[in-house]
């Protein structure tokens, strides 16, 4: 995949899932040490290490499989050479020489897991290169890469370690995680790259919500890659370049430069009111998945906070946050916001964010986390985790207007749980003279369980307003994994059944005369502003990027025509068609 014009550039496609352009030097995160601890074990400890290091095999056959899966999308010899590379790999977990002599090394030696294929590994190395092959010289290689996963997986050591990293860095990786990016500086870096992922998942929300570009789902991105390679990247088309020539780093440079003028323009829409050329103003907030993007919400004039993840405060600790430590994190959006509304949202752990401190509450509940033991269900299973929560956001509420929002409702039965929880905490705060809001903070549901939509008439009557996160809400309607770039061309927010059950929400709540917004990705969209606005919607909350191209968007729009369209487009059943008349009429609006 080097391009014609030779000097070591590579040319690779990915999905684009934040926008921008990144040009630095590369960070190869897989290369971070792994701490090999060495003991001599009891004979007592043989079969608990011997399951350990079974345990660590499976999950890297597994791992190698997905990649495996995605080496099938390369263009090319590409896909057949990485192919036969993960063949390999895999050949190596399945009762080898390897494997075989880690066992032995455990049972033998008495030697923990990790010194067992340590030690292997060294073993391996030696052999082979005293047989003087130079094919078999040239297999240790694999042998390392495959003893590093199993390394990496007994020891539980991530692939991401971005602390003390250079300015203008740009991270190439296997996996990134929603913790991983958390842990990133945007003034450090400038752009992201990896094997796994897509566009929809929650590392990819992150990205947008930190305005960090980044492309994912390139299969054999790592192949070939170096610490310290000058890198190229476009968050947008998913381009990324490894060894830019003169001409290409030029070319990424005037990319650059005109989304930095379009950006400007932009900026000057921030003291204009969100307002239909027919005179109706849309409220349009700001999703923060980490406190520290509240200045990046004020600095586009977001109108509130309608979606705050508080996923970040049980993120790279090993404890759990306590109720004074999370009531300091809220008081400090409440008091940034200055009388702004702020929306928190109870804990959503699971799916595709996880939690070291929550891992063994939610250990064995199943093979498919994204409907398993996660969001409210958690919550109400550990009652203690939701009391802290909620006794946290009692007290900031008494510093300015806080909505607490439950996450990934489907019964009248959980909120009424909810509720009483929490008047049962805020019984318990009165008792301890703390102090409190005259009234508590409203109550809200997510709406992304197409149970939830569907019964929304029935939930409109237990909850103070509605937020629909389509993100999950199109997941589930649709089957489709949003993480997962195999079958990302599914995830269609334009689906008939997508939009039906966007209409069943609006329209439940405005007989209830509840408030509503929209929260998912589809809400950053300019492209779907008009239908949304149009389905009846007023209040569309998404990353504080995304908020002048969508403000830009309202300002130039009729609201009667949007209705009228959108309309036309719920008549429709086929998603091609769909899609043809909310592009068209964006053409002429």
């Amino acid at each position: 995949m080097r391009t014609e014009g030779g000097h070591g550039e590579r040319r690779l496609q990915g999905l684009g899932i934040a926008p921008g352009i990144a040009i630095g030097r590369a960070f190869v995160s897989d290369n971070s040490a792994i701490t090999v601890s060495e003991r001599r074990i009891e004979l007592a400890e043989v079969d608990s290490e011997q399951k350990r290091f079974a345990r660590a095999v499976e999950t890297a056959i597994k791992q190698l499989k997905k990649l495996k899966t995605k080496a099938v999308a390369l263009p090319g010899t590409a896909a057949e050479e990485m192919g036969y590379l993960l063949d390999a790999h895999l050949a190596m977990l399945s009762r080898s020489r390897f494997v075989r002599g880690v066992e032995r090394r455990i049972v033998e030696e008495r030697a923990n897991a990790e010194r067992a294929v340590a030690l292997e590994i060294e073993s391996m190395g030696e052999s082979f290169a005293a047989m003087g092959d130079a094919y078999l010289a040239a297999r240790i290689e694999d042998v390392r890469v495959v003893g590093q996963r199993l390394l990496r997986n007994l020891t539980k050591t991530p692939y991401a370690t971005f602390k003390s990293l250079a300015e203008g860095t740009i991270v190439l990786a296997e996996e990134l995680s929603p913790a991983d990016i958390a842990l990133m500086d945007p003034k450090q870096v400038k752009g992201f790259a990896s094997v796994l992922g897509g566009a929809e998942g929650h590392t990819a929300i992150m990205a947008r919500a930190l305005g960090i570009p980044a492309v994912l789902g390139i299969a054999d991105l790592l192949k070939d890659a170096a610490p310290g390679d000058a890198v190229a990247l476009d968050g947008t088309t998913g381009e990324v370049v490894l060894r830019p020539s003169a001409a290409t780093h030029a070319r990424f440079e005037k990319r650059r430069t005109a989304i930095e003028r379009a950006g400007r323009g932009l900026a000057r829409l921030k003291r204009l009111p969100a307002e239909t050329r027919d005179g109706v103003e849309i409220l349009l907030e700001a999703n923060l998945e980490l406190p520290r993007e509240i200045s990046q919400a004020l600095s586009v004039g977001a109108q509130g906070l309608g979606l705050v993840r508080t996923e970040f405060l049980y993120m790279n600790r090993d404890d759990l946050p306590d109720e004074d430590e999370q009531y300091a994190s809220y008081l400090e959006l409440v008091r940034g916001m200055d009388g702004k509304p702020v929306t928190l949202r109870t804990l959503d752990i699971g799916g595709d964010k996880l939690a070291a401190p929550l891992a063994e509450l939610m250990e064995g509940e199943g093979n498919n986390p994204a409907l398993g033991l996660r969001a409210i269900r958690l919550s109400l299973k550990e009652r203690s985790l939701l009391d802290a929560q909620l006794a946290a956001m009692v007290r900031a509420a008494a510093h300015g207007p806080v909505r607490i929002l439950l996450p990934m409702i489907s019964s009248v039965g959980e909120v009424r749980a909810a509720r009483e929880q929490l008047a049962h905490v805020a019984r318990r705060l009165k008792r301890r003279g703390v102090r409190m809001p005259d009234e508590l903070p409203p109550l809200g549901v997510m709406i992304e369980i197409p149970g939830a939509a569907l019964a929304a008439d029935a939930l409109a009557a237990v909850a103070d307003f509605f937020a629909i996160g389509t993100n999950d809400l199109i997941q589930y309607a649709l089957a489709v994994d949003r993480g997962d770039e195999r079958v990302a061309y599914l995830h269609n927010p334009l689906h008939p059944a997508v939009l039906r059950l966007i209409q069943f929400a609006v329209e439940a709540a405005l007989r209830a005369q509840i408030p509503i917004s929209l929260c998912g990705e589809m809400a950053g969209d300019p492209r779907y502003t008009a239908l949304l606005l149009g389905l009846g919607i007023r209040d569309l909350s998404m990353a504080p990027a995304n908020v002048p191209r969508v403000k830009q968007r309202v300002r130039a729009m009729d609201l009667a025509a949007a209705t009228q369209r959108a309309r036309a487009i719920m008549d429709q059943l086929d998603d091609a068609r769909i899609a043809s008349l909310l592009d068209d009429f964006n053409e002429l609006a």
